[in-house]
């Protein structure tokens, strides 16, 4: 019997991958193996188009350079991605890509890097790093990462975050929020890499994505013991 496929797609793999972010996606797909579907990878760069039939986007963090490198290529991808994600692509991006689904990053030169908009949001460079183990409250549960920029991100007053920082900054040093949602679309400054660690939300992803493609409302059970104790130490680290 042929297995139901589930496409992952990795956006700019070489330009956006520190911390582990290439992590997200390994996780996706081992765990709808588990789920018994088959995960069909696509690793999308710089000047590739998004393939039609993704279920899941996952993008990672990078430093200014790689922003530089891709901010030209993702302002012209930025409608049909916004308009995928309205349709119900799931979508995680961490760090420096979230921080491009604003309207803009400023560097601490003073440069303008240009977003998308996905998000209602802005990020400026500060001399001031955000870095350490980091948890938050979230509608997913408690949310385990490592957070490391020195780009504060300021969302708009109706702009929806992920959570609330119990431990660490997340967006920036005063709010006490993490990341943002609109939709199916998550951003996030936890690295980690984030969803083994957190296998509530791998499975928020992956059971908006089996819903959507196949109108199945309900996984089985996995054991997550190891990955929620991995947390759990995690969480007890500066």
């Amino acid at each position: 019997m042929t297995k139901k496929i589930i496409n992952l797609g990795q956006l700019y793999p070489r330009e956006m991958n520190i911390y582990g972010d290439n992590g997200n996606l390994m996780a996706l797909a081992w765990r709808l193996k588990r789920y018994d579907f088959q995960p069909r990878l696509h690793k999308i760069g710089v000047g590739q188009l998004l393939p039609r039939e993704l279920d899941i986007l996952v993008a990672g963090g990078g430093q200014d350079s790689g922003q530089l490198k891709i901010q030209s290529d993702l302002l012209k991808k930025g409608d049909e991605l916004k308009r995928r994600v309205s349709e119900g692509l799931s979508l995680l991006a961490v760090c420096g890509t979230y921080q491009l689904l604003g309207h803009y990053f400023q560097t601490s030169d003073g440069k303008h890097i240009k977003g998308i908009g996905l998000f209602d949001a802005y990020t400026r460079a500060t001399n001031r790093r955000l870095i350490g183990n980091i948890v938050i409250s979230s509608p997913f549960g408690r949310l385990v990462g490592f957070e490391n920029h020195s780009g504060q991100t300021y969302l708009a007053d109706d702009q929806l975050p992920l959570g609330r920082t119990t431990k660490g900054f997340g967006n920036d040093e005063a709010s006490g929020k993490e990341g943002a949602v609109w939709l199916n679309a998550i951003g996030t400054y936890l690295h980690g890499p984030l969803l083994p660690k957190n296998p509530a939300l791998a499975d928020h992803f992956i059971e908006q994505a089996v819903f959507r493609r196949y109108g199945i409302k309900t996984l089985p059970d996995l054991d997550d013991a190891l990955a929620k104790k991995a947390a759990d130490i995690a969480a007890t680290r500066p």
